[in-house]
């Protein structure tokens, strides 16, 4: 099982660049300073294309790289 854990300085870190960068949008805010207290666990983490599949995306072309 990998974790990723994040110490003290590091959550409190984490929440405060949460509110200060999203103070429009709580939920946002709410997501990041929920990961920094839990941390996040990478074997669950998915792949980019295996969501686009799972959101019925188009798959990605070369020129989809250059944007965002």
């Amino acid at each position: 099982m990998a974790n990723l854990i994040f110490n003290e300085d590091e959550q409190r870190e984490l929440r405060e660049a949460a509110r200060a960068e999203f103070p429009g949008n709580p939920a946002l805010a709410y997501v990041l300073e929920n990961l920094a207290a839990e941390g996040i666990d990478l074997d669950r983490c998915r792949d980019w294309d295996d969501l686009r599949v799972e959101k019925g995306l188009p798959e990605r072309s070369d020129r989809s790289s250059e944007v965002a």
